[in-house]
């Protein structure tokens, strides 16, 4: 064997018992701050606050990175948080990424810690509750950051925290969220080199992770399709156009999209209307009816082609009946894609940490998470965390953003050590 690999093998295996040692020290770490988690999540449940509104969320979390001797930024796309940590020796920086905000829901769990939080949403007066685990994952990473900045020293890289708002969506006219951040430079000074996150929900039990390579989550889109007819008496229809028989047509003619005209065995798609609205007597035909929809799509050329479709069968229709129809559709959320290679390469860690047995394959899912955002501009990869205590029923529990959602805390643990082990993998696989 040539000198040179008989030189990297001797290398590499020295490093194997210092990397040995630091998981070991990380699992008791995260033993030891296990508590701290399960009280961090309850304080921010019972304090929860809509996107680009966490400001208590923020202040608490930029109080421990400073604690912990972090480069502290705030204000990041409104509210958000990023520390950064500076490993001991020279190695990538790794990005670790938790959601802040919570959601307008009432919550229904009655837990001693739920949320009696209110607001005003959409002109109506509502609950705020942390509906989608978002409180779980920011203590978490507050955990994880406690745990690799005790390791500083041995760190052959740097770690970036990003704390980020509005995950949800941030309110109607602002700017908000990862698109936001990764605007502002967050993926950036130093640049990023491998991102990681992860998504507690009640799909799974306590203990399992889950994963996919490729396209994981969907792109989506907001469908608004305005119908104009022509007003007139409810008992003399032909004396007008009826915009409210021309929107059911195009309900239905949308459907043939997605059952008939595009390639499903490619890439699934979906197309719903969520609201139609018009008229406000049982005697007038209005003069116009306006519906909202979403699109999600795992694919950018089908998601064109879904939208030219769109279009074209909604103005035709209108046509073909005397009216006209307006399509609008606006792209807030893109494909989140696990980056194949990163995924593959960080398999043996979600294995070793979880159990090759608590390992999930999931199917694709069809929600949006803007973590994909992030992952654009740097390989990512998102893992999906049990949170069900074990033996329920995963066909009855409630799903995220139901007011009923709960996790067992006992899953947090795994979250934690899961972040820090890819971390850890991740800086002695890139080691420069």
């Amino acid at each position: 064997m040539p000198y040179l690999g008989l030189v990297l093998i001797a290398l590499f295996s020295a490093s194997l018992p210092a990397l040995a040692d630091m998981r070991t020290e990380a699992d008791t770490a995260a033993r030891n701050v296990e508590q701290k988690v399960i009280a961090w999540r309850r304080d921010i449940h019972a304090n929860p606050e809509l996107g680009n509104r966490e400001f208590r969320t923020a202040a608490l979390v930029a109080t421990h990175l400073e604690q912990l001797e972090l480069e502290v930024t705030t204000g990041v796309a409104h509210t958000g948080v990023v520390g950064l940590l500076r490993g001991g020796q020279s190695g990538p920086t790794v990005a670790l990424r938790a959601d802040m905000d919570a959601l307008p829901v009432t919550e229904q769990t009655g837990l001693p810690f739920a949320s009696k939080a209110t607001t005003t949403w959409a002109g109506k007066e509502t609950g705020v509750m942390h509906a989608c685990g978002h409180d779980t994952h920011v203590a978490m990473l507050m955990g994880v950051a406690e745990i690799l900045a005790s390791m500083r020293a041995d760190l052959n890289g740097n770690v970036k925290f990003i704390f980020q708002p509005a995950e949800e969506g941030p309110p109607p006219g602002e700017e908000g969220g990862a698109a936001l951040m990764v605007k502002q430079g967050v993926m950036s000074n130093p640049e990023v080199d491998a991102v990681f996150g992860l998504h507690i929900g009640s799909s799974m039990h306590v203990g399992k992770l889950g994963y996919r390579p490729g396209p994981t989550m969907a792109a989506a889109d907001v469908l608004r399709i305005t119908v104009k007819g022509r007003q007139t008496h409810g008992s003399a229809p032909w004396t007008g156009v009826d915009p409210i028989v021309v929107s059911a047509q195009i309900v239905l003619g949308l459907q043939t999209i997605i059952s008939r005209q595009i390639k499903v065995t490619k890439e699934p798609a979906v197309l719903s209307i969520g609201s139609i609205s018009g008229g406000n007597r049982f005697n007038i035909i209005p003069e116009q009816v306006e519906m909202i929809g979403t699109i999600r799509t795992f694919d950018e050329g089908m998601r064109d082609d879904i939208h030219q479709r769109i279009r074209a069968t909604a103005t035709n229709i209108a046509a073909a009946a005397g009216a006209s129809a307006e399509v609008e559709i606006d792209k807030p959320y893109t494909v989140l894609v696990n980056d194949p290679a990163l995924t593959k390469s960080m398999l043996p860690t979600l294995q070793r940490v979880a159990g090759k047995e608590n390992l999930i394959l999931r199917d694709k899912t069809t929600g949006y998470e803007d973590f994909a955002f992030f992952a654009r501009k740097a390989p990512g990869m998102f893992v999906f965390l049990g949170g069900s205590p074990p033996g329920n029923d995963l066909n009855t529990v409630a799903y995220n953003h139901s007011p009923r959602f709960q996790i067992d805390e006992s899953a947090l643990i795994l979250g934690v050590r899961t972040l820090t082990h890819l971390t850890l993998d991740y800086m002695e696989m890139n080691a420069r």
